[in-house]
């Protein structure tokens, strides 16, 4: 029975961890020039009404290390839900491709996608959550952490669809996790209702960010204004500038935490040059690990 990627909750917590294991001897393969071709004469079909330049070049060049193709479908080609109905896009693409990747707004046509194609669908973003993402920092904090149980993860900024993936996570996996957010602009109150009956971690919710940030390990921030809301950005910097990430702020975390953001990054707004790249930033260690989660999960829905 075929599978999807569509939140973090699809996978169960043993799962997860055969993610990050798996993830890990494929990046090890890839440093080591170790051919592991998978996926050999498979091909993914990806789907972006947004444009990106991580999750493109991280599930190209994934799928070539695989041994598969991926086919680019960018919005000129498709018009999903306008040019071409989500049903008859995912009836079509099941029948030349073995998964599909979609990088979307809402996050109803990437399970639309799912609830019609007979081969697996893959998140590779919505407006609701970014799991793909969110796994890859997961496995970035446990190279330089050594683990993930119980760290102290501060988000700082909007409560947006990274937040709403990690809320997930946390239901799943035992994190310290705090958010600070302005007033108003809070993360989906469903995803943490649900994430915080399971009881697996601490979640705590804070409009003030030296609270979320005191004792951190992780800091993690993004931009204050995505995609599609780029009308937002003025009156949004204002409302966010208290919460920009600078020496001030993480003066009050672990003398050893480590700065995460998940680009791109809009420097001077909700970061400064001197965090983003100090000692403490592992952004690009981040942005690669994308690649090699997203193998996992392509080798485990797809071979």
């Amino acid at each position: 029975m075929k599978r999807d990627f569509l939140a973090e909750t699809d996978f169960s917590k043993d799962e997860i961890v055969d993610v990050f294991k798996l993830a890990r001897e494929l990046k090890d393969k890839t440093q080591k020039g170790i051919e592991h071709h998978i996926l050999k004469g498979k091909v993914l079909a990806m789907i972006f009404q947004k444009p990106s330049n991580r999750t493109r070049v991280s599930f190209e060049v994934g799928m070539f290390q695989l041994g598969g193709h991926a086919v680019y479908l960018g919005p000129q080609e498709i018009g999903l839900g306008t040019r071409e109905s989500v049903p008859d896009v995912a009836r079509v693409l099941e029948r030349f491709s073995q998964g599909i990747m979609a990088r979307v707004f809402g996050h109803h046509l990437v399970t639309g996608l799912a609830a019609s194609a007979r081969i697996p669908v893959i998140n590779g973003l919505s407006d609701l959550l970014h799991p793909c993402q969110i796994l890859g920092d997961l496995l970035t904090i446990i190279e330089h952490k050594g683990h993930y149980e119980g760290i102290k993860l501060a988000y700082v900024g909007d409560g947006n669809n990274i937040v709403n993936s990690f809320i997930n996570v946390a239901g799943i996996l035992p994190l310290d996790l705090r958010i600070a957010t302005p007033m108003d602009y809070e993360p989906n109150a469903d995803i943490l209702k649900a994430a915080r009956a399971r009881g697996v971690s601490q979640i705590k919710l804070t409009q003030d960010p030296v609270e979320a940030v005191a004792g951190a390990d992780v800091i993690y921030t993004d931009t204050w204004a995505s995609m599609g809301q780029e009308s937002e950005t003025e009156m949004r910097r204002k409302i966010f500038r208290a919460y920009q990430v600078n020496d001030a702020l993480t003066a009050h975390a672990a003398k050893d935490y480590i700065f995460m953001h998940c680009l791109p990054a809009h420097r001077g707004d909700e970061v400064t040059d001197a965090i983003m790249d100090g000692p403490h930033s592992v952004i690009f260690d981040e942005a690669e690990n994308r690649m090699h989660i997203q193998k996992a999960i392509m080798v485990k829905l797809m071979a």
